[in-house]
């Protein structure tokens, strides 16, 4: 079989880390090729080397056979490879149409010929199955539509090699399900997939191929039908990977957070709470479980002092911080791991010391008589490094905006555990993280938890929930419909509850 791509001998280095350390790739034409390996292994360095965004230091690149120079991505496209990138390259107030036909609009005297373009788009949605309005402002439709515009811009382009980084991270399971439905067809149609993930069950799903990189290196190519998940997860991380959490029993003590029917209002003004109550005890996790959307992020939100509290009160270890500030609430004992690790967790522009002392900054040891103390910070981020494990070029001082999702997450975990919060309101802690970092991450909640610690968690993941926690709230509708031990109660019954049913309802169902 003809290979659509070679990369050979791929090096690209970046200031204190080896990205891609003469990495090697062979992909075939009109196949699915996924490209596996933990946050930070080089695999989306690896192909924006083959966009064109980075040059490499060394090493030659082969497209259908022929040697190229790929200089920048305009060259890319011209040699028809196109990339979806986890994080959109798309203008929120320009029409679909107007996204996908940018800097190749098709004109009429000298003018944007809109109609014809409309057309176009209108057609090749329809012969790869990516149903979306060309009408329709970016803003105004949903993530995973936005989604569908990037690869309809390879398309229009010509595109023959597409290259999605990580396309799952910001989708619904309807969505990524849809998605990989696209990936098949376009794989009938001719074209060659190259994926990005660290999801083992996407590969399993689409992918024929796949190449391991782990620390920058190649580690592995095979053929996925005759490698089991579990061969997976080892040639990723490098040892064996413990899929299923170990932990032994709760020993709850004093209930340290007491929520008793608040309601919240969203930053518009709609109320996205009603009548909300539950209790976190010391030693125990508490799972709030619940579709996207039905008031997890407003509860959170609340808790943390984002939002007011329009009636009801929250009570960590019996005082009353219902009107507390945020910054009251760190001081009484309340630790975060954002849902947005970006937007709520770090501060991208900022080492990691920094980071890491954005909360105490203003006491000893980072401060003395008002004046910051930098190596204070870097000497307690590089234990914390060392601690959990964090990859970073430059140790201490290395900015968190380039360290990969999992890294910068566990940024955020190291800062909040050595903070030592009587209660942790943990949110989505392992969305987009590989499974050597969802199991690190796991196993220092449970730690945590057996420290004395209470802990709300909040999660997409029904596996998650049921896996790592003591008790289950399910949330439907911006309240709670029922809390259940996590043994006494079944995936089924939590999706019904979802949904609005009571358990024994659910049950009954």
């Amino acid at each position: 079989m003809e290979n659509a791509i070679e990369m050979r001998a791929i090096t690209k280095t970046f200031p204190g880390v080896i990205a891609n350390d003469n990495v090697t790739l062979t992909v075939r034409k009109g196949e699915i090729h996924a490209l596996l390996g933990e946050n930070g292994a080089g695999k989306s360095t690896l192909m924006s080397i083959l966009f064109g965004a980075y040059s490499p230091d060394s090493g030659t690149i082969l497209i259908d056979g022929k040697e190229v120079q790929i200089k920048d991505p305009n060259v890319a496209t011209q040699l028809g490879i196109g990339m979806v990138h986890q994080h959109f390259k798309l203008v929120s107030p320009f029409t679909v149409t107007e996204n996908i036909v940018l800097g190749m609009e098709p004109k009429k005297k000298g003018l944007l010929d809109l109609s014809v373009a409309e057309k176009k788009v209108k057609e090749l949605s329809q012969t790869y199955g990516l149903d979306v309005d060309p009408k329709a402002k970016i803003a105004d439709i949903t993530v995973g539509q936005q989604q569908r515009v990037e690869i309809l811009k390879t398309l229009y382009r010509y595109c023959n090699i597409i290259i999605f980084d990580e396309p799952t991270a910001v989708l619904t399971p309807q969505e990524i399900s849809e998605l990989m439905e696209i990936l098949r067809l376009l794989k009938k149609l001719g074209k060659t997939v190259v994926l990005i993930t660290h999801k083992l069950k996407e590969i399993k799903a689409v992918a024929d191929r796949c190449t391991v990189l782990r620390r920058g290196k190649s580690i592995d190519t095979f053929t996925v039908s005759e490698v089991s998940e579990e061969e997976m997860a080892e040639k990723m991380v490098g040892r064996p990977v413990i899929f299923q959490i170990e932990k032994g029993p709760a020993n709850p003590g004093k209930e340290l957070l007491k929520v008793d029917n608040i309601f919240v209002d969203n930053a518009l003004g709609a109320e996205k709470i009603h009548g909300l109550s539950l209790t976190v005890k010391a030693g125990e996790i508490l799972g709030v479980a619940g579709v996207d959307g039905n008031g997890q992020t407003e509860l959170l939100y609340a808790l943390s002092g984002l939002l007011p509290v329009k009636s009801g009160s929250i009570i960590l270890d019996d005082e009353d911080i219902t009107n507390y500030t945020i910054k009251k609430r760190i001081e009484l004992g309340l630790g975060q791991i954002p849902e947005d690790r970006q937007k709520h967790g770090l501060v991208s522009e900022f080492s990691i010391g920094e980071n890491c002392a954005i909360k105490t900054y203003y006491k000893e040891p980072f401060a003395v008589k008002g004046q910051l103390q930098k190596k204070a910070m870097l000497d307690n981020a590089n234990n914390l490094i060392k601690a959990f494990d964090i990859r970073a070029g430059e140790g201490a001082s290395t900015p968190c905006g380039s360290l990969s999702g999992g890294n910068q997450q566990k940024v955020i975990v190291a800062r909040e555990i050595s903070l030592s919060p009587k209660v942790l309101l943990v949110a989505q802690p392992t969305r987009g993280l590989d499974v050597g970092a969802i199991e690190y991450i796991r196993k220092r909640i449970i730690q945590e938890r057996d420290n004395g610690k209470a802990i709300l968690l909040v999660s997409f993941e029904l596996d998650e929930i049921m896996n790592l926690c003591d008790r289950i709230a399910t949330m439907s509708k911006g309240t709670i419909v029922d809390i259940n031990d996590a043994d006494k109660i079944t995936a089924q019954e939590i999706g019904l509850m979802m949904a609005g049913s009571k358990k024994e309802n659910a049950h009954e169902a």
